[in-house]
């Protein structure tokens, strides 16, 4: 029973508020394959680089003595290229909030700059790691730059009925999912060193990253643990045919497992990441981030990939 005529904050006009002078947000925007691979700037929409292969091994190569040369064709390269394409994001703001005092920010604009940068980042995660094939685009089509899974072909392996793309605008065709095996990773690592990759990152998506860390190769491996830890995950694959660094991606596509060499392919910024404030119609402020950048695959026999996985149990 409360105490007669108390005054209570039921009954108070003036009491201050209290609001947390901290924002919290926990969506994710990490960027673990841009991060991996180098960037390059180039000077064009459509940029070029070049591809090369040694001739094919020559089993029978043995001549007589003082023998007369018959001259071979040199090899020239291969010219490869991509185009790149344009992402933005914007927020507009009015005078009135952009004069305000709000709790966990120094001002508004600002903060909605912060957040537009971070998913603008995800956005080109999602984007060069997908499959989308090349547009040239036009005055109404924007252009798009060919992604990861629409490059890979030498080293990857797919389930009954998934096809490489058809050609540099096109997206692989998906196969019959089947369950990610340590067969398959020990599989496509031998293709990888057949062919002269040397992948060192294992990308997998969450449901996968648990998956590679029940394979029964690490039953073998000795580690000394405190007995107030279990160890349950792998970070690093040790096979016959190199070593990947193991590691989870919210951004792929969960029924694809990269095997990269991230010294071969980069993120390629005709424009890098710029702010631009735009024409003031009225009492409020507009600003956009916009960044021109497209994806280069040195040389995609480099890599390889596991598609068609299982996305769950």
């Amino acid at each position: 029973m409360a105490v007669s005529q108390s005054f209570k904050t039921y009954d108070a006009q003036a009491n201050r508020e209290d609001l947390s002078d901290a924002i919290y947000n926990i969506d994710p925007y990490d960027t673990p394959f841009i991060t991996a691979i180098g960037t390059r700037n180039v000077s064009n929409v459509t940029y070029d680089w070049q591809v090369e292969n040694l001739k094919a091994v020559d089993t029978d190569n043995a001549q007589v003595e003082g023998f007369e040369l018959q001259r071979s064709a040199s090899q020239p390269t291969v010219r490869v290229s991509n185009v790149a394409q344009i992402s933005k994001r914007d927020a507009t703001v009015s005078g009135s909030q952009n004069a305000a005092n709000p709790a966990g920010k120094r001002r508004e604009m600002a903060h909605q700059m912060a957040m537009r940068s971070k998913e603008l980042k995800r956005d080109m995660e999602n984007i060069l790691t997908g499959v989308q094939g090349r547009d040239d685009g036009d005055t109404s089509t924007p252009r798009k730059t060919r992604a990861l899974e629409s490059w890979l072909s030498t080293n990857v392996l797919r389930g009954s009925g998934g096809d490489d793309a058809a050609d540099q605008n096109s997206a692989p065709t998906d196969g019959t999912q089947r369950a990610f095996t340590e067969d398959l990773l020990k599989e496509c690592l031998q293709n990888c060193y057949t062919n002269g990759a040397e992948p060192t990152l294992l990308l997998v998506g969450p449901y996968n990253k648990g998956v590679v860390s029940g394979f029964l190769g690490r039953e073998t491996a000795r580690q000394n643990i405190d007995k107030e830890r279990v160890q349950a995950t792998v970070s690093l694959y040790a096979g016959d045919f190199g070593t990947l660094r193991v590691m989870a991606s919210r951004w792929i596509r969960e029924r694809t497992a990269f095997l990269l060499d991230p010294s071969y392919a980069r993120v390629a910024y005709y424009r890098r990441f710029q702010q631009t404030p735009l024409a003031k119609i009225g009492d409020a402020e507009t600003r956009m981030i916009l960044t021109e950048y497209g994806l280069q695959v040195d040389n995609e026999a480099a890599h390889g990939a596991i598609a068609d996985l299982t996305t769950s149990a």
